[in-house]
């Protein structure tokens, strides 16, 4: 017996040795600066969403949260460094339905799978899209529009993010259901992309709202719809797809915060908490707000309902991007 209690003891202690450091790296998280990688060019939705998030959940965490923008690819070359980075909660990624979704109809060879490399953090916020143009653009309202494109699609061009970006894939939909197949003009992000249709430099673009509130209140760009069953408080003044008779033109798209595969569930649950006071927060939910974004109730927040909703929309989105693209 005193043999085997030793035995026990040893094999005990030997546990708590190789366990211990993990646990409490775990319970020491963070110790240093983090930094969140936003996979487009500064100034764009995702990064502006990754600011207001970053800034308070520093203050949570007591650690610095840098924001760097490493675009290219319709923001799967950000995307797919995160993937590679150490799981150690010190790099993360903020991802969107075009990054962790929709990139997968787009990129036979994409360097990564949304599911299977990443570990869910938080749902941050939807995103409605609204369908934009630069501010002279002849028609008035969607129906006018609609036909316009329809009949000059041979001369019109059409603003995205990349590839495979929210940009990208909502102003798809949207052309295969009109029937359209404009010139696509690619930029890094969503900023540049928007800029040029302010500057007028191309015809419209389909974008999420936290890139289009501030342009339209400051009269850079005209706005002919959301698409959404009814108007949002951000643009009270622009119809819905809906009011137009385009219901099948309904988007939200969405912003999350992922950590590559691996990272610990301990470090994963700090994070997805910050999150969640930050969204909780009222300076927080009226910036974010009045930029148009959606905040997620508490229930659609955390590791578990993000990987749902992630597992939901390739399954939504691959069959429709696939016959919109055809």
């Amino acid at each position: 017996m005193f043999c085997i209690g030793r035995i026990l003891a040893t094999l005990a202690v030997g546990c708590v040795t190789a366990v211990s450091p993990r646990i409490m790296y775990a319970q020491d998280y963070p110790t240093r600066e983090i930094t969140m990688v936003v996979p487009f060019t500064a100034g764009g939705p995702t990064d502006v969403i990754a600011h207001i998030m970053a800034n308070k959940m520093a203050q949570t965490l007591g650690q610095p949260i840098r924001v760097e923008n490493i675009a290219g690819a319709g923001g799967t070359t950000g995307s797919a460094q995160v993937a590679r980075a150490p799981h150690d909660g010190y790099t993360l990624i903020a991802g969107h339905m075009g990054t962790h979704a929709a990139a997968l109809s787009f990129y036979p060879n994409l360097p990564y799978h949304p599911e299977h490399d990443f570990e869910p953090v938080s749902l941050v916020a939807g995103t409605p899209i609204v369908i934009v143009a630069r501010k002279d653009f002849s028609p008035h309202n969607l129906r006018e529009f609609i036909a316009y494109v329809r009949a000059n699609t041979d001369r019109i061009n059409m603003a995205h993010a990349g590839v495979g970006s929210v940009s990208y894939t909502s102003c798809l939909l949207l052309n295969g259901l009109l029937g359209i197949k404009p010139t696509g003009v690619p930029f890094g992000g969503a900023a540049p992309a928007m800029a040029a249709v302010a500057s007028g430099q191309v015809d419209y673009m389909c974008d999420q709202i936290v890139n289009v509130v501030p342009r339209v209140a400051a009269g850079a760009v005209k706005a002919y719809a959301v698409a959404l069953p009814e108007r949002s408080p951000a643009l009270p003044e622009v119809p819905t797809t809906f009011e137009a008779g385009r219901s099948t033109f309904e988007i939200q798209a969405w912003s999350a915060i992922f950590a590559p595969k691996g990272t610990p569930a301990p470090i994963l649950a700090r994070l997805s908490k910050a999150i969640s006071l930050a969204l909780d927060d009222g300076d927080i939910r009226d910036k974010l707000q009045n930029l148009g974004a959606v905040i997620p109730s508490p229930t659609e927040r955390g590791p578990a309902a993000l990987a749902i909703l992630v597992r939901n929309e390739i399954a939504r989105w691959t069959p429709i991007l696939q016959t919109a693209a055809n």
